[in-house]
Formats: C-alpha cells, sequence, structure tokens
C-alpha cells in the first residue's frame, strides 16, 4: 500500500515508524514530515490544512489511504472532503468527519455529548461574553480549585486551573472580554475540580466496532514534581499499573461503549482514534476530555506495545472491518522523556543544532518531533518539544533506565528535560 500520513511531530514519527514496520508498506509519504520521519520515509512539502493540494497528491501518487495525525485538519474538515470528493471518496481516510472532530474542537458539544449518555464526567457549565456576569456568579457557588477551560482549540494551553475566586473571576474576564486564547475562548466552560490520578485511554474504532489500545500516564507541567506551565506533555508510561483489569472494566462499560453507541445513534462518522483524557477518582473512572486523534507523547509509549500488524489495524478501521482484526500485545513496558527547547512552553530559539542522535539503541527509540535539516544537512531544533526518547524494558525500572541513558547523550544549546518522569509511579509499585 502506499501511504500518505499528515502531521510532523512526534506522534508522526511514531506512527510513520510502526507503518514502515509493516510487509504491506510499498512507500510512505509524510506531509510535512520532520527530521525524523524523514530518514524513514518521503518528506513532502505540503501543510496539513491544504485539502485541496493534498487531494492532488493523493490522486498523482496513487495512494491507498491517508491517515491524519493532527486535530486541525480534522476539526476543518479534511475528512468530510475526502468524503464528498467523487475522485478520492473511495480512499479509506483515518480520522472522525468534522462533526465528530467537535469531540475535541468545542468542549462545551462534548460535555453535553456526555451528559447526553450518561457518560461520567465533572460538572460543568458553559458561558460567553453575553453572559459573563451569570459566569462571574455561577464561580462564585464553586468550591476550589475551579477549573477553566477554552472551548475551542487552544494548542494544549486552554486549560486554566484556578486556586481563588479572585483568580477564576479575573481570568474568565480575560478569557471572554480579552480573548486570551482567541477564538477558542469565545465560550469558556467552567468545570469542577476532580482530586484523582490521571491517565489517558486510546480507543480504535470504525464507527461502530472498537480496539481499546494500551493506557498510558503523561506529565502535562514543564517542571519536575508537576510543577510551572502547562505543556504538550513531558512524558509517558504505559501501562499504568493503577489502571487494573477491574478499573479498565469500568472505563471500557461506562465510557467507551455509551460513546461509540452515542456517536452510531447520532450518525456521526467517526473512523479513526479517540484519545480519553481519565481522572481516576478513588477508583471510578471520570472522563476530562475527548481528544480525537492519539495523544503526544503518549503515543510513542503505547505504539511499542502494540505487537500486531499497525498497517492492518489503521486499514480495517479506514475499511470499516474493525471486528475482525487480531489485535496482539507485546508484553514489555515504555516509557517516554521529552527533550524541549530552552524556554518552551513560552520563547525559546529554533535552529541549535542537535548532537549525540548516533546513541540509539534496541532498548531505547528517539521519536522526532520539532525538528528538521539545515542546509548543510544537520538536523537542527525547530520547534518547542523537539525529541521524545522511548525506553522498552520489562518493568517501569528499566523502560526508564533505557530512555534515560540515550537523553543524556543527546544535547543542544539549552535543551531541557524532566528527571522525575515514572518517579511516581516506581512509589506506587514499590
Amino acid at each position: 500500500m502506499n501511504i500518505l500520513l499528515l502531521g510532523s511531530g512526534g506522534r508522526e514519527h511514531a506512527f510513520a515508524w510502526k507503518i514502515v514496520n509493516s510487509q504491506k508498506c510499498t512507500q510512505l509519504f509524510v506531509a510535512p514530515g520532520n527530521a525524523g520521519t524523514g530518514q524513514i520515509a518521503t518528506n513532502l512539502n505540503l501543510s496539513v490544512n491544504d485539502f485541496e493540494g493534498i487531494a492532488d497528491f493523493v490522486l498523482e501518487q496513487n495512494i491507498d489511504m491517508v491517515v491524519v495525525g493532527p486535530e486541525e485538519p480534522l476539526v476543518k474538515g479534511i475528512v468530510d472532503y475526502f468524503q464528498n470528493n467523487k475522485s478520492i471518496c473511495q480512499i479509506p481516510i483515518i480520522g472522525p468527519s468534522k462533526l465528530g472532530a467537535q469531540l475535541e474542537g468545542s468542549k462545551d458539544f462534548s460535555k453535553q455529548f456526555m451528559e447526553r449518555y450518561g457518560i461520567p464526567t465533572a460538572a460543568s457549565r458553559t458561558f460567553s461574553k453575553a453572559n459573563i456576569e451569570d459566569g462571574l456568579a455561577y464561580l462564585k457557588l464553586q468550591d476550589l480549585p475551579i477549573v477553566l477551560k477554552a472551548d475551542g482549540l487552544a494548542a494544549g494551553k486552554g486549560v486554566l486551573i484556578c486556586q481563588s475566586h479572585e483568580e477564576a473571576a479575573q481570568l474568565l474576564k480575560e478569557m471572554l472580554l480579552e480573548a486570551k486564547f482567541g477564538e477558542a475562548s469565545n465560550k469558556v466552560v467552567i468545570e469542577q475540580f476532580l482530586d484523582g490520578i490521571e491517565l489517558s485511554i486510546f480507543v480504535a474504532t470504525d464507527g461502530k466496532h472498537y480496539r481499546i489500545l494500551p493506557e498510558a500516564k503523561d506529565y502535562k507541567r514543564i517542571g519536575e514534581k508537576d510543577t510551572g506551565l502547562n505543556t504538550g506533555g513531558m512524558g509517558a508510561v504505559s501501562p499504568v499499573p493503577f489502571a487494573d483489569k477491574k478499573f479498565l472494566d469500568k472505563v471500557e462499560r461506562r465510557i467507551v461503549i455509551p460513546t461509540i453507541n452515542g456517536l452510531e445513534k447520532e450518525k456521526i462518522k467517526y473512523t479513526g482514534f479517540l484519545f480519553i483524557g481519565l481522572m481516576n477518582v478513588n477508583g471510578d473512572p471520570y472522563v476530562i476530555e475527548y481528544n480525537v486523534r492519539m495523544g503526544d507523547p503518549e503515543t510513542q509509549a503505547v505504539l511499542p506495545r502494540i505487537k500486531s500488524d499497525f498497517l492492518d489495524l489503521l486499514h480495517a478501521m479506514g475499511t470499516l472491518n474493525l471486528e475482525h482484526y487480531p489485535f496482539d500485545l507485546h508484553n514489555l513496558t515504555s516509557t517516554t522523556v521529552v527533550m524541549v527547547a530552552g524556554g518552551y512552553p513560552g520563547d525559546y530559539e529554533k535552529g541549535n543544532k542537535i548532537e549525540g542522535l548516533n546513541n540509539e539503541n534496541n532498548k531505547a527509540i528517539v521519536f522526532h518531533a520539532g525538528t528538521k535539516l539545515n542546509a548543510s544537512g544537520e538536523i537542527i531544533t525547530n520547534g518547542g518539544r523537539v525529541l521524545a526518547i522511548t525506553g522498552i524494558g520489562d518493568s517501569v525500572e528499566d523502560a526508564l533506565k533505557n530512555a534515560y541513558e540515550v537523553v543524556t547523550k543527546i544535547h543542544w544549546k539549552d535543551n531541557y528535560f524532566r528527571k522525575d518522569i515514572g518517579k511516581d509511579i516506581l512509589k506506587l509499585i514499590n
């Protein structure tokens, strides 16, 4: 098969790594890709939002399947564009419809969806500029801390946890009246704070059938001991020891099945991945958020654990044949440590040469995210999150050792990484 993969981050490099390892992959193109994908596939100078250019390329190169990595083209309707175009509508495209993508594109939409199908989540209400006074009054009635969420896509930065009513009121005004997150905060969800342990569940679906992929725990804060600003993710661990069979059975019964049934009942086309951010509150799962794609950096920890052919999984989803896919896992642990540019998630430099990338071993994988080649063919930094190093092992301890062994050999000007990824898990199991 000839495959076109859209995206340029660590998630897409992990996808590419699994796809090219399938004997059924003839050629893989990645648009736009990064320096890592360029080593194993053909990168294209093509934007993920250039639907017309993507369609032209698909026809020119006889592409058999399109895999959409990031959320933005999904929210903008790339799947609908394909399905409404007679020349390409027969080509499987992995991702939900524009309406299905609203599960991530609008926090208010997803909250209403969960309410309709009795899916456990935090209590909340949504407010806009027009009824901000109602929102300020509602804030005063809430227990602390208070969660404010921008309704739309805000590059992972639209969730604020407020420790006082005064802080919450000030931030609500900034979001609604001063467009703190642009159009994303035209509406704001005020949400109950859930106190528990966070984890992520990943579901592959063809819209009717599903497979639950390995779970993961990620680390969102820039600082050690979960301090500082939120990021797109500084590391991940899979499997998650506190997500035992009893808990995962609850997730499937109370969340996954009602979600898939709800999508089918509302005739929402959904052929792709569903990321369910969860809070484990005293052994019971509550949904924090839906994402309509795989997570990053969780993907880099999850995919190495999948033993069965990943390209077969994608094709089974795209051809609505997932019920016959034989899903199998490796009995191993994987841990991912993200290396970022100094200053991230604030201002940071690009263009710094990366040294030490030849230190990969068979117990660790280097996934590229914000990288590219310079004019001399050297790999340089090209983003905030630059690399994700995934260690493989028989235990969390082994996997972390293997990851950090490679991390400490890679460097560039002002690189940074958290040294405590997985330490909370080790405390739980030791």
